[in-house]
Order: structure tokens, then sequence, then C-alpha cells
């Protein structure tokens, strides 16, 4: 009797097992067919948005309607986005398509760049046009490539599950048409050189100067150590450590590593080689129950960067998360406010300590009294340019860096629109609205809710 009752039991626990792993390798199939599934739509639909690509870019060459250019320029840039997004949809994280990326990011740039200018002011110059030329080159080179990957994956039925499984045990060298043709399609955009783009991507790029027009001799790693020491307060007695960055970069720095051998807290800070500047620092602890006021830690964050010759800065937003204040504050010329070199700096509301400061935007921003130039037009024609309906409460001067990275002197307007406060900016020499950003409101507490 006990015998049939252990069988009985026994063959239970079998069945059981059985349907068990029956029902895991049906659910296991079903995240595979859906992941499988997401991953040709995304690759059909990265096609379709490379043909799109090449007709308007195709389109725009043969137009002569200045205000017809404007909204076919601004279709390019939306279908080189929804084609950014399919190739992040896609298993290519470990193959290199960085150059192709790179080929569509370019033609956003451009396109929305040359779409919300005033064409009609400033139209398209020979060099562009050749350059919507060598682009629409390029686009028909990578359609054709990605046409004949559509066409082995439909006709050999390859999945893509194959292609991930490959990447990701590193099997990618063996027959994989899928991934073949990638490496083709990016291998054919390596082929363009910058300079057949022509100088407008030269121009686009200039504004991404990095820290190259920093100025003084470069430091060696003693002279960091001193720099680091001096931002972060610590004793002589720290744990320091210093490396350099590695080849490749575009730009020189020293990483430094300090660790309070007293406290054991320990804090990083990136220094510029070249003249020194702190790049960003962060001081590693648990901040406790907040004892000072965000706007006593506002004044302490000013006073840092001022002892740490800082000059002429004005301190415009300040915002709390939890025990922590995050300031930003900005290079400020005779009341003209110069947004484009700005400051973050975070103070723990514990004990009004420094806790991290990031400094990168003020280093590559290159703007200078020079650029604050005379208004062409008066501060009430600027205010004129403004939605009626919105109630003007603060005016000043301010140089800010526009949609298409320019540097313009602007009148700076701070507005209500029924419970919501704005902040436009005027060209002050154009006239033109330039930007209009709405400012964030308190946070809603949900503590009570259920």
């Amino acid at each position: 009797m006990f015998r049939g009752i252990l069988i009985t039991v026994l063959s239970l626990a079998v069945t059981g097992t059985a349907l068990w792993g029956y029902q895991e390798h049906r659910e296991k199939n079903a995240v595979l067919i859906n992941a499988e599934n997401n991953y040709q739509r995304a690759f059909h639909e990265l096609t379709y948005q490379i043909d799109l690509l090449h007709d308007k870019i195709g389109t725009t060459l043969a137009m002569n309607s200045r205000e017809s250019l404007s909204p076919t320029l601004a279709e390019v840039w939306r279908i080189t986005s929804e084609a950014h997004n399919d190739v992040g949809q896609l298993p290519l994280t470990l193959l290199p398509f960085n150059k192709t990326e790179e080929f569509l990011a370019k033609i956003g740039d451009f396109s929305y760049q040359t779409a919300v200018r005033d064409l009609t002011k400033e139209p398209l110059n020979d060099q562009e046009y050749e350059t919507l030329k060598s682009l629409y080159g390029q686009a028909e080179e990578i359609q054709d490539e990605l046409r004949n990957v559509q066409h082995m994956a439909m006709k050999n039925n390859l999945r893509w599950m194959d292609v991930e499984l490959a990447l990701a045990t590193g099997k990618e060298q063996t027959d994989n048409s899928i991934i073949d043709g990638f490496k083709t399609v990016e291998k054919a955009v390596e082929g363009y050189s910058e300079t057949d783009l022509g100088s407008t991507f030269l121009n686009l790029k200039s504004n991404d100067n990095n820290y190259n027009h920093l100025g003084g001799k470069e430091i060696t790693k003693e002279e960091a150590v001193k720099i680091a020491r001096k931002y972060a307060g610590v004793g002589k007695d720290a744990r320091i450590e210093v490396t350099e960055n590695g080849k490749g970069s575009d730009y020189g720095f020293y990483s430094v590593s300090m660790e309070n051998k007293t406290t054991g807290l320990t804090s990083n800070m990136d220094i510029t080689k070249k003249g020194g500047k702190p790049l960003w620092y962060v001081l590693s602890r648990d901040v406790k129950e907040q004892k000072i006021s965000l706007n006593d830690a506002g004044t302490r964050a000013k006073q840092f960067l001022l002892d740490n010759k800082f000059k002429d800065i004005e301190l415009i937003e300040s915002t709390q998360y939890d025990n922590i204040g995050v300031f930003t504050i900005v290079k400020s010329l005779d009341g003209v406010r110069i947004y484009p070199k700005s400051v973050k700096v975070k103070v723990a509301l514990d004990n009004g300590q420094i806790i991290g400061f990031a400094n990168d935007d003020y280093l590559k921003a290159v703007t200078s009294e020079t650029e604050i130039a005379k208004p062409g037009i008066s501060l009430e024609e600027a205010r004129k340019k403004i939605n009626p309906q919105v109630k003007v409460q603060e005016d000043r001067l301010a140089v800010i860096m526009n949609d298409i990275n320019k540097v313009v002197l602007c009148y700076e307007f701070m507005g209500t629109l029924d419970h919501d406060t704005y902040r436009i900016f005027i060209n002050a020499e154009t006239g033109m609205e330039e930007k209009v950003e709405k400012m964030k409101n308190a946070e809603p507490i949900y503590a009570d809710v259920i």
C-alpha cells in the first residue's frame, strides 16, 4: 500500500514537473517571438525611413520655392529622428554602427538648422546645395545596402534573435547575412570624409569646441593634486590617486580621487591639463536631516565659487531634492546674464558642505564682453513681440545660445499666463522670438494619497 502511494506521489510530481516545464517553454517562446517581432518591425521601419529620407532630400534639390523648402527640411529632420529610434531598437549594441548613426545625426542637424532660419533673408548658398547633393548620394548608397539586407533576410527567413545571439557570444565572424550587411552599410558611410559634407557641418561641430580655447600652461600631476585639495578641502593626510586620460580623448585631463583617512569619505574631480580648470567635483556621502535653509545654502554655493576665483556671477535658480540643494549660477556683466557660462553647485542641507559641482558648460562657452553689443531695438519694441496674454513681471538683457547654436543678445522677459510662469527671449537685434521656456511648477505632494 505504501509503495502504491509512493508511486502515485512520484507520478504526480513527474506530471507536475512536465506541465511546469511545458508552461515555462511556452512562456519563453512567447517572449522570444515578441522580441523577434519587435526586431523585424524596427528593421523594416528603418529601411522604410531611409527610403523616405532619400526621396525627401532629392525633393529639396528640385525645389525653388523657399516657402516649400523649410517644411520639407523639417520633414527630413523628423525622418532622421525616427530612423535613429529604429536603429536604437535593433540588437546592434555590440556591433559598431556609430558611423551610420553619426550620418543620421549630421543630416538631422543640417536640416533642422536650415529649416528654422529665415530662408527669405538667408537662402541656401551654393556650398549648402553641394552638401545636400552629397547627403543625397550617401542616402542612396545606404538605401541600396539596407534593401539588400532586407531581401536576404526575407529570402532566407533569417531571424534577428540569431543576430543577437551571435553578437552576445562573439560569433559574429561566422556567416551571418544580417551582420555582414550592416557591416557593409557602416563601411559605405565611413568611406565619406567630413570634407565631402562641406563647411556647414564644420560650423555645426565648432560649437562643440570642448576646451580647446582654454588659456594657460599645461599643469603637472602634482599641480592637479594641489588644485583638487583646495576645492575639496581635504587634509594633507588624505589618500590621493591621480590618473591621466587615455589616448583618443578630445582634450587632456587628470582624474583625481581623494579619500579622507579620518572620515573615510571619498571625492573625485576631473581637471583639465591646460590651465588646470576643474571640470566637475563629487563628494560621496549620506546627507542627513536638513538643518540649513535653501536660501542659506545658495549663499554658500555662490561664496564657494567666489573663493575659487569666479568673478561677476549671479545665482539664478535654486532647487531642492530631499536634503540636497542644487543651484545654477551664471556669469553676469553689468546686469546682463550670460547663460552659456553656467555652473551647477550641489550643497548638503545638513551642514552646508559643497558636495558637488559641474563646470563644463562654463568652460566650453566662449562668450565674452565683446558679444554684449548695443541692442538694435528698444525694450518697449521687444515687449510688443510678446503674447499680450502674458503678464510680464521682470525684464533684462541676456546672452543665450539659440536653437541653431548661435550666441545672441536678447531681451529676457519673465511672465505669467494663467497659473504658469514662462521665460521668453526676444532677439535684441531683430525682434524675433528666439526661445520660450516654461518654468517648473512646485511638485504636488502625494504622501497622503492612497
